[in-house]
């Protein structure tokens, strides 16, 4: 038995739920999360309102109308838009400029969208779902000592990488001509 072994085994195993959340909690901050769930809750009563028989004592107030087809077509949209924000982040903004004019259709269309509960909704995650960008790495993260520096054969550290040297614009076999040493900025390369 050596020193690194645990006293007894499965002492320091983490709870499944423990290893879920923290999992959930690291796919939902790689995404525009909160942007589809407010896409696709305003999605929901957009496309039932018009469908939607409301019981007031005796009386059912019924909702349908001739766009009823119209408001069930809007919601599904506005919930497959928020539904496509969670498993593909880029087209976040596509899908937010989208689910904004949805949301605007809906106004004359799906009873002033949603009685405007589904319109405030999806206005608002499309905003967000346009805001969205994704993180940058901590500082910590971002530069390590094997990425700055070059190791030379004799063991000892070479002169830190700089972002002129590390993009291959000032090397002698450019063969772009875009360099700015050149002049060239790309723009008459073609010909």
């Amino acid at each position: 038995m050596s020193a690194e072994t645990p006293a007894a085994p499965g002492q320091h195993d983490e709870h499944y739920l423990q290893v879920f959340r923290r999992n959930f909690r690291n796919w939902r901050g790689d995404r525009p999360f909160w942007a589809g769930l407010y896409i696709v809750f305003g999605g929901f009563p957009i496309a039932y309102f018009p469908y939607a028989h409301l019981h007031l004592g005796h009386l059912t107030l019924a909702m349908s109308t001739t766009a009823g087809a119209g408001s069930l077509i809007i919601g599904v949209l506005l919930v497959v838009l928020g539904v496509s924000l969670w498993f593909q982040k880029h087209v976040r903004t596509f899908a937010g400029v989208a689910a904004i004019l949805l949301a605007l259709v809906s106004i004359p269309v799906a009873n002033l969208g949603g009685f405007l509960i589904g319109f405030l909704f999806a206005l608002l995650g499309g905003a967000m779902a346009v805001s969205w960008v994704p993180g940058e790495p901590e500082e910590g993260y971002a530069t390590s000592s094997s990425l700055t520096k070059q190791d030379t054969p004799d063991g000892s550290a070479a002169e830190p990488i700089g972002h002129e040297a590390a993009d291959g614009a000032d090397d002698p076999n450019d063969l772009s001509g875009t360099s700015p040493t050149n002049g060239a900025n790309g723009r008459h390369s073609a010909g």
